[in-house]
């Protein structure tokens, strides 16, 4: 038996092949490499038909696997939250929008203001923040600036809806756990809100947005073009998207109160899934699947940090993890804000950039890595102080993450927790697997414990120089932001 999965993210799209015991199958891994379209305007898109190219090149060579000849069922995750709008035909007409498109920003204040200075209604009824990373600011913004073209728009889909509209040849639902990422799921109903949409102002939304289901419901009969392309695939279920959050938190075990997942890829996020009363300031509510909360909270920063310094500086990587783990924290003077593209958790302030401040003449390039790292830790930090109650363990993982041992030590003593390094090499992707065998057989979530690499302690002397790092980071943080917020 073997499973397929499809895992489109932020920087590249993969598919890969599982076993039965929830093991990626050796060699069964393919990779096409991509990147958002941006400009200095805080625009962050991609382009529908690129990724969809990318997508079934992917599926393409990965079924010319060996074990590709017994594909039980078919699973995908996507980057949330996106939104693309389609003709008619079902044709892209918009890029995809994506969370780090953060030209919405006064759109943001717009929308505020129709709700009279009420937002934690609005929080948590949705679980999201008003912000520039969900679809009510975004398609404001895309109503405001492009009417004639929203005029056009005949339906407001995901990523995975779009594709499989293409595959499928008709309407396509999106799951419930996708539209958790909207900003216009009513979280206790599992609808969309009605009534947010009309009070934003986004009435045509309404007659766009596809039904709601379940992530089990499945799409099964490919177009002929798609049928004879992909012939193995032909009667295969295809499960419907699912975001890679959620399905991040089960690849990494932490499916219940006592574990958290950290996960740092080309951005981080925190999350922990539990049921709660109210949504906590600062953090957000999505949803695994129907009935099981994901309360959490993501930057916009991780990997992508790494990647900048490195490119941009003209770092040679060689060396660098070595020189990164020898090095005393802190000992650089910079104090950071790495908010490259934009902040979420936990200020969600919709014009933060990234800023450093203290840079001297004695001020190397190596100094600047080291700060821009030691501040993402500290960045999750904050998000983890709102999420802990108890003895709870946390499971780490992420590629951006697992490449860099001194990088998870950072984060240890930021948190002054112990951290979980997993093993496990496609967290995402595991996920998807495990939710696909939860629903074919009845596999309970925590079936198969992911693999631990090893237990990363706190250095109680390093800990010392995080807290005061920690502490110029938020007054910098004050003393820009939170006088207008």
């Amino acid at each position: 038996m073997t499973l397929l999965i499809i895992d489109v993210g932020s920087s590249s799209v993969r598919t890969l092949l599982f076993n039965e015991d929830m093991s990626l199958i050796e060699n069964a891994t393919v990779s096409r490499s991509h990147d958002f379209q941006t400009d200095n305007n805080g625009s962050a898109v991609a382009d529908a038909h690129h990724l969809q190219g990318l997508v079934e090149a992917c599926i393409d060579d990965i079924l010319t696997h060996p074990s590709a000849k017994n594909i039980r069922a078919v699973g995908m995750a996507t980057f949330v939250g996106n939104w693309v709008g389609l003709d008619a035909q079902n044709s892209p007409i918009t890029p995809v929008m994506t969370y780090a498109d953060t030209r919405s920003r006064d759109d943001v204040a717009m929308l505020r203001s129709q709700l009279d200075g009420d937002t934690d209604a609005y929080h948590q009824a949705t679980g999201c923040m008003l912000h520039t990373a969900y679809l009510p600011a975004q398609y404001h913004y895309f109503q405001r600036t492009q009417p004639d073209l929203a005029k056009r728009v005949h339906t407001v889909t995901d990523m995975g809806g779009y594709l499989y509209r293409q595959w499928f040849g008709q309407d396509i639902p999106i799951s419930t756990t996708v539209a958790g990422w909207t900003g216009l799921l009513h979280t206790t109903q599992l609808d969309w809100h009605e009534g947010y949409i009309r009070q934003f102002g986004c009435d045509a939304l309404l007659d766009c947005l596809p039904s709601l289901v379940n992530y089990d419901t499945v799409q099964e009969g490919l177009t002929d073009t798609y049928a004879n392309r992909w012939t193995s695939l032909r009667d295969v279920p295809f499960f419907l998207a699912l975001g890679d959050g959620a399905v991040a938190n089960v690849g990494s075990g932490a499916v219940d109160p006592q574990h958290m997942a950290l996960t740092i890829g080309t951005t981080s996020a925190l999350r922990i899934a539990k049921q709660i009363e109210r949504v906590p300031d600062g953090l957000w509510r999505y949803l695994v699947c129907d009935g099981m909360p994901l309360v959490g909270g993501a930057t916009s920063e991780g990997g992508n940090v790494y990647q900048w310094v490195v490119e941009e500086l003209g770092l040679e990587a060689d060396n660098l993890e070595s020189a990164l783990a020898q090095r005393t924290p802190d000992h650089h003077g910079l104090t950071v804000l790495p908010l490259l593209a934009g902040e979420r958790s936990p200020g969600w302030h919709p014009d933060a950039s990234g800023t450093i401040h203290g840079i001297r003449r004695n001020t190397s390039k190596l100094d600047i890595l080291q700060a821009q790292l030691e501040a993402v830790a500290i960045r999750l930090s904050l998000i983890a102080d709102l999420l802990k109650e108890g003895d709870i363990t946390i499971m780490a993982g992420g590629g951006a993450l697992q490449s860099s041992p001194a990088w998870m030590q950072m984060i240890a003593n930021a948190f002054n927790a112990p951290i979980q390094s997993l093993a496990e090499p496609e967290i995402t992707a595991r996920g998807v697997a495990l939710m696909l065998r939860h629903r074919l057989d009845g596999l309970a979530l925590d079936a198969f414990p992911p693999n631990i690499q090893m237990t990363v302690s706190p250095n109680p002397d390093h800990v010392l120089h995080f807290q005061s790092a920690r502490a110029r980071q938020i007054d910098l943080y004050r003393r820009l932001y939170d006088q207008d917020h």
